[in-house]
């Protein structure tokens, strides 16, 4: 019990800091934060994602697979076949086709699966960019959400759907469990906390849950890849020592359904950059 309640602190533990050390330190972060921001705010102008955005619209208008139909012309986003202005801030979103909620990463998957005629298995084996690989998904992605830059987020909570979807998702952030007895909302549950002097956003508060989902799919400098939300949600499972899920699961889109329903409102600036 002791290893368990000493880890599951660790984010507490971060934010109460340790008296004027403690201070120094988290003074020491905000100015490196800031300066973060300067750089990214510069490097956004010339974004390398706007590359992934172009390889992205190429493969969506291509005729592939072993049906040799384009995304085009038989992915429906939720606006109407082929039509993605929009589509990514209005998603997750119930799609009828298919009797489930989705976000936009499962939705192109189930088109490249379900129209197009490729095979998850394929897609699934390699889904995530890693060292100079970036899978064609990512692309896609990316050129959907750039589709949506400069509009606001819109998760139709209203639909039953999609507000059950909210709910179980809110509760699977709740969740403990685990070798550390960790859950989403141990480290993104309340406001003001760090882990390894990162800024940790409150998920369930409206301006947590923007500063979440802002900035995703991500260019990551460190890596040189572009990564996707559904990359960053997989690996927090990791963190937690969580089985990692199954890739576009839907455990995955109903963490997202609860963390963009949280952000609704909120401008969406476009594919981002990440440390």
């Amino acid at each position: 019990m002791r290893k368990i309640r000493t880890i599951g602190a660790l984010c507490t533990i971060a934010a109460l800091g340790a008296g004027p050390a403690g201070a120094a330190g988290e003074a020491i972060q905000d100015k490196a934060d800031a300066e973060f921001a300067k750089f990214r705010a510069e490097m956004e102008e010339s974004n390398p994602a706007e590359l992934f955005e172009l390889k992205g619209e190429e493969l969506w208008k291509a005729k592939r697979g072993p049906n040799n139909v384009s995304l085009a012309e038989s992915c429906d986003l939720g606006q109407g076949v082929g039509k993605v202005e929009g589509a990514y801030v209005q998603m997750p979103r119930y799609f009828k086709d298919a009797g489930t909620v989705m976000d936009a990463e499962r939705r192109i998957v189930w088109c490249m699966t379900e129209k197009q005629g490729f095979k998850f298995e394929g897609i699934a084996k390699k889904p995530f960019a890693k060292d100079e690989y970036t899978p064609e998904i990512t692309s896609l992605v990316t050129f959907v959400a750039g589709q949506s830059r400069d509009m606001k987020f819109a998760v139709p909570l209203q639909e039953p759907h999609v507000r059950e979807a909210y709910e179980i998702g809110k509760a699977v952030a709740d969740y403990r469990a685990g070798p550390y007895d960790f859950s989403c909302s141990t480290c993104h549950g309340s406001d003001g906390l760090r882990i390894r002097m990162q800024n940790l956003p409150n998920i369930s508060s409206h301006e947590g849950a923007t500063k979440a989902v802002l900035g995703w799919p991500g260019y990551r400098m460190t890596g040189g890849v572009m990564l996707t939300q559904q990359w960053r949600m997989n690996d927090c499972f990791r963190q937690q020592r969580f089985p990692e899920p199954k890739y576009v699961s839907d455990v995955i889109t109903v963490l997202l359904t609860y963390m963009t329903g949280n952000a609704n409102g909120a401008v969406y600036k476009g594919p981002g950059i990440k440390r």
